[in-house]
C-alpha cells in the first residue's frame, strides 16, 4: 500500500510557492527523509493563480483544509498575526500539524499555539522562522539538548547587513545602501521592521525561548535599529579592522535571568561574525561544555527558506504518533534580565578629547579625533558604569564592542 502525507500550504506569496515548487521538485529525495511520499493536497490563497501549474491545488475556504482528516500537515506562510494565528489555531486543534516560516507569529504567540499542540499531539515547528535557509533552531533544541547554553547573538536579518556591508566596504551613506538595497530586492518597499530592529528582535526571543526554555516577550526587549549608523562612525571603526552589524543577543545571568536587546555592535577582526557580509546570517551559540559554535548562511530568499519549511516538514512526518514537541514556559517580566549589567567594552563617539577620555575611562584605544570630538573604545565594563562616565558629555554614539 502506497502511503501518503498530505500537506496544505496556506499563503502562495515567495515561500509558500518555493515549499510548493521544492516538494514537486524533490518529491523521491522528501520522501526518503520523510518516511513516506508527501504530497499538496491544497493550496489557501485568496488571490486567482489561473496560469500556475498549481492552479488545480487552489482554494479560498480554509474549512476545506480543516475539515479534511487526510490532511496531516499545514503549512503556514500567510505571515502576521491576523488570520495566519487564527487559521494556525484551528488548524492545530483539528489534530493537523502546522509548519511555519512566521517568525512574528511564533515570538508573540509560540507559547499558546506549542501547548495547543502538545494537547493534540501534533507538532509546531518552525525552522524557517529564524535564519530562513540556517539550521539553527533544531541543533538548539536536539543537537545541544545536552549543553548549558550561556549565550546567543548573531546578524539575522540580511537586510540590514547588506546595507552596512555596503556603507563599510562602498562608502556608501545609510541613504543610498537602502536605497540599493530596495532596488535589488533585498528590503522592502517599507523597511521599518527589518531597519529599526524588529524584524531582528523577534527572531532574538525565538532563540531566547527555545535555548532556555522561558517564554521572551517582544514587548520586553530593547530594540535599536541601524539607521543612525553614520559614515564618521563607519570611518573610525573601519581604522581598526573592525565592523559594524545589528546584532540580536541573548544571554543567561548569574541569578537565571534572561537579557536579550537588540542593537548595532562594533565586531573587532577576531570575532567570528566579523566577516559575515551581504544578505548573509551568522549566528554564534555559546555552550557551558561546547564553547562557541557558529551557523552560518543564507537568512532569506524564496528557495533558502522553503527549504528550512521542508526541514519541518520531514521532521513532522517523521514524529507522526509520537508525541515528540518542543515548547517553553509561560513568564512575564520578571524573567527578563537587565541588559545594563552586561560588561563589554564600549565603542564611543563624543565631545570629548582625548586626554579627557583617558581621564574619565582609563585605558582607551583611541581611533579618531576631529572638530567634533574624539571616538575611543574603552575596557570592558556594564552599562550602568558606562553611563555614569558620560554624564556631562554629549555622546553621539554609544555600542557596545564583541571580541
Amino acid at each position: 500500500m502506497i502511503q501518503m502525507i498530505n500537506v496544505a500550504v496556506m499563503g502562495f506569496g515567495t515561500v509558500g510557492s518555493g515549499v510548493v515548487e521544492l516538494i514537486h521538485a524533490n518529491g523521491e529525495r522528501i520522501a526518503r527523509g520523510a518516511g513516506d511520499t508527501v504530497r499538496v493536497k491544497y493550496v489557501l490563497d485568496v488571490r486567482d493563480f489561473d496560469n500556475s501549474p498549481y492552479a488545480d491545488l487552489f482554494v479560498k475556504d480554509f474549512a476545506v483544509i480543516e475539515n479534511d482528516p487526510e490532511v496531516s500537515i499545514v503549512v503556514e506562510t500567510i505571515g502576521g498575526v491576523g488570520v495566519a494565528q487564527e487559521f494556525t489555531r484551528r488548524a492545530l486543534s483539528a489534530g493537523k500539524s502546522v509548519v511555519t516560516s512566521n517568525k512574528e507569529l511564533v515570538s508573540e504567540h509560540g507559547c499558546e499555539l506549542l501547548k495547543i499542540a502538545a494537547e493534540k499531539g501534533v507538532c509546531y515547528l518552525f525552522e524557517a522562522s529564524v535564519g530562513g535557509g540556517v539550521p539553527i533552531l533544531h541543533p538548539i533544541s536536539a543537537c545541544l539538548a545536552g549543553d548549558e547554553i550561556e549565550e546567543i547573538y548573531g546578524i539575522l536579518n540580511g537586510t540590514t547587513n547588506y546595507i552596512l556591508t555596503n556603507m563599510f566596504k562602498n562608502g556608501a551613506t545609510f541613504d543610498k545602501a537602502l536605497a540599493e538595497a530596495q532596488e535589488l530586492g533585498y528590503a522592502e518597499r517599507d523597511p521599518s521592521a527589518d531597519i529599526n530592529g524588529i524584524d531582528t528582535c523577534r527572531k532574538t526571543c525565538i532563540l531566547a525561548d527555545l535555548a532556555f526554555g522561558k517564554n521572551i516577550a517582544p514587548d520586553f526587549v530593547r530594540t535599536e535599529g541601524i539607521a543612525a549608523v553614520s559614515a564618521i562612525d563607519v570611518e573610525h571603526v573601519s581604522t581598526a579592522g573592525a565592523s559594524i552589524k545589528l546584532i540580536g543577543r541573548t544571554v543567561r545571568m548569574a541569578d537565571g535571568k534572561i537579557a536579550a536587546y537588540t542593537a548595532p555592535h562594533v565586531l573587532m577582526s577576531d570575532n567570528l561574525l566579523v566577516n559575515v557580509e551581504g544578505v548573509f546570517n551568522g549566528i554564534v551559540v555559546r555552550g557551558e561544555a561546547t564553547g562557541e559554535t557558529m551557523f552560518y548562511g543564507k537568512g532569506a530568499g524564496k528557495l533558502p527558506t522553503a527549504t528550512a519549511v521542508i526541514s519541518d516538514i520531514i521532521e513532522t512526518g517523521k514524529t507522526i504518533g509520537t508525541g515528540a514537541f518542543l515548547g517553553w514556559s509561560e513568564a512575564g517580566e520578571e524573567i527578563i534580565g537587565d541588559t545594563e549589567l552586561l560588561e563589554n567594552r564600549w565603542y564611543i563617539r563624543a565631545n570629548i578629547d582625548f586626554d579627557e577620555a583617558a581621564v574619565r575611562f582609563g585605558q582607551v584605544t583611541m581611533l579618531g579625533c576631529d572638530e567634533n570630538g574624539a571616538a575611543f573604545i574603552t575596557g570592558a565594563m556594564s552599562g550602568i558604569r558606562c553611563a555614569e562616565l558620560l554624564e556631562g558629555i554629549d555622546a553621539t554614539t554609544v555600542y557596545r564592542v564583541l571580541e
